[in-house]
């Protein structure tokens, strides 16, 4: 029997911004609590992660500052456009992000938000580590040497 092909999966949201400013040690995808209008808003695609993060608070994994836009449609069952949004994980991956966080100075950082196979809206959470100044140079002067060589292979043979 032939492998299951998977069909790649058109982002929503991309935190394009955070692989510049972070290094990505383990990303984790992650399952979001909405609303049924958020839901709708997704699908329009007018949705920015780019300010926001994830954080640990009242017991429990949240994403902030995401800006999931209003919908004139919805009426009085409107949602809060930046309203902190619950993350859905398994307590073992949870124990394990709180001491990754606690222990090392690491990051949450959303990278991309999508809908899944099945229709569910998933976040793509980077566990991060601050880039230096430095660092981002010399990513810059890799990722040009790098574009350089390619080329150079092309017109050489």
């Amino acid at each position: 029997m032939a492998p299951k092909k998977e069909k790649p999966r058109k982002a929503i949201a991309e935190n394009r911004k955070a692989r510049h400013d972070y290094f990505i040690e383990d990303t984790l995808e992650v399952g979001m609590v909405l609303a049924g209008s958020e839901v709708k808003s997704l699908r329009r695609g007018h949705t920015t992660i780019a300010e926001s993060y994830a954080s640990f608070e009242k017991g429990g994994l949240y994403l902030i500052n995401a800006n999931i836009p209003t919908l004139d449609e919805a009426s009085h069952f409107n949602h809060e456009p930046r309203r902190p949004r619950k993350l859905l994980l398994h307590a073992k991956e949870m124990v394990k992000l709180q001491l990754a966080l606690d222990r090392q100075g690491m990051t949450l950082v959303p990278l991309k938000l999508y809908f899944n196979d099945r229709g569910y809206a998933k976040l793509l959470l980077g566990l991060a580590k601050g880039k230096k100044q430095h660092d981002k140079r010399e990513s810059a002067k890799t990722r040009d040497w790098n574009r350089q060589k390619a080329r150079l292979m092309r017109e050489k043979g």
